[in-house]
C-alpha cells in the first residue's frame, strides 16, 4: 500500500468534519503554488473553473506540492465524467465540483470518481495517479480514497440541498458565495442578509446530517464568522488576491512619498 495515497487523510478529515484551512490558487504557476505550499496551509485549491488551468498546467503544480504538508484539492471546470477522469489520472484525489444543483448531479460527481461497479470512471492501467502502473493495489483501494465535495451556488441547489446531502459517497458541500449572491439577486454583494441567511442554512443542514461544509472567505471577518457558524473547510484567501494586495500596497507606499 502506497503511503502517499492511502489512506486519504483529507477525506478522513472531511468525513469526521475536522477543520481544514486552505488557500485558493488561481495563478496557474508551479512557482507560486510551491510558495503557497511552503506557507503551511492544510490544503491548496487548484482552480480549473475560473483560472487558466488544464491538465498540462496542473501536473507541474502537483509536483510543486509533492513535498508540502498542503494537500492538493482541485476544482474542475465542470461536473463532467471525462474531465474528472483526466484529473484523477494525473493525480488528484480531492475534488470540489462546481455548480451542483440536484441529487442526480451530485451522484454523477461521485460516480465519475469511482471505478465500476461503484461508479463509471474509465480505466487506464498506467497513469500518473498509480505511478504509471507500479502501484499494484491501486484498483483495490482507490475508490475509498477519493474525496468529493460539491458546490452549492444557486437557488436550485439550495432547494435540493437535503437530497444532495443524502448522496452516498459525498463527503461535503461547499458554498460558492459570489455565484449564490448572484443567483439570489445580489450580484457582487455576498454580505447581503439574504445571502448570509442562505449560507447559514447550508451550514446548518450539512452539520445536521454530519457532512462537512466549506466556503471561500478571503475577508478575515467573514472567515471568522463562518468558522463560528461551523464551517470546517475554509479557504481564507487566494494567491491572486494576496499578490494583488501586496503589490498595490508596495507601489502606493513609495508613490505617495
Amino acid at each position: 500500500m502506497n503511503e502517499n495515497i492511502y489512506p486519504n487523510h483529507f477525506r478522513r478529515a472531511m468525513i469526521n468534519q475536522e477543520k481544514r484551512i486552505g488557500c485558493w490558487s488561481a495563478l496557474a504557476s508551479p512557482i507560486t503554488t510551491e510558495i503557497l505550499g511552503l506557507a503551511g496551509f492544510d490544503f491548496i485549491l487548484l482552480d480549473g473553473e475560473h483560472a487558466p488551468n488544464d491538465v498540462q498546467t496542473f501536473i507541474p503544480q502537483l509536483m510543486a506540492l509533492k513535498d508540502s504538508r498542503s494537500v492538493p484539492v482541485v476544482r474542475p471546470p465542470v461536473n463532467d465524467p471525462i474531465v474528472l477522469k483526466r484529473l484523477l489520472d494525473i493525480g488528484f484525489y480531492n475534488f470540489i465540483v462546481p455548480f451542483v444543483e440536484t441529487k442526480e448531479q451530485a451522484e454523477l460527481a461521485v460516480a465519475s470518481t469511482r471505478y465500476p461497479p461503484e461508479g463509471i470512471r474509465g480505466v487506464s492501467v498506467g497513469h500518473r495517479s498509480n505511478a504509471y502502473g507500479t502501484i499494484t493495489d491501486y484498483f483495490k483501494n482507490i475508490n475509498e480514497n477519493i474525496c468529493v465535495v460539491v458546490q452549492i451556488e444557486s437557488q436550485e441547489g439550495l432547494d435540493n440541498l437535503d437530497d444532495i446531502l443524502a448522496v452516498k459517497g459525498l463527503d461535503g458541500v461547499f458554498v460558492g458565495p459570489s455565484d449564490l449572491a448572484a443567483a439570489l439577486g445580489h450580484l457582487g454583494n455576498a454580505s447581503h442578509p439574504d445571502v448570509q441567511a442562505a449560507i447559514k442554512t447550508v451550514f446548518e443542514k450539512a452539520q445536521a446530517v454530519g457532512k462537512s461544509v466549506g466556503i471561500l472567505a478571503p475577508v478575515q471577518a467573514d472567515a471568522e464568522r463562518y468558522l463560528e457558524w461551523g464551517a470546517n473547510l475554509v479557504a481564507v484567501g487566494s494567491d491572486l488576491g494576496v499578490f494583488k494586495a501586496a503589490t498595490q500596497a508596495l507601489c502606493q507606499k513609495f508613490l505617495s512619498e
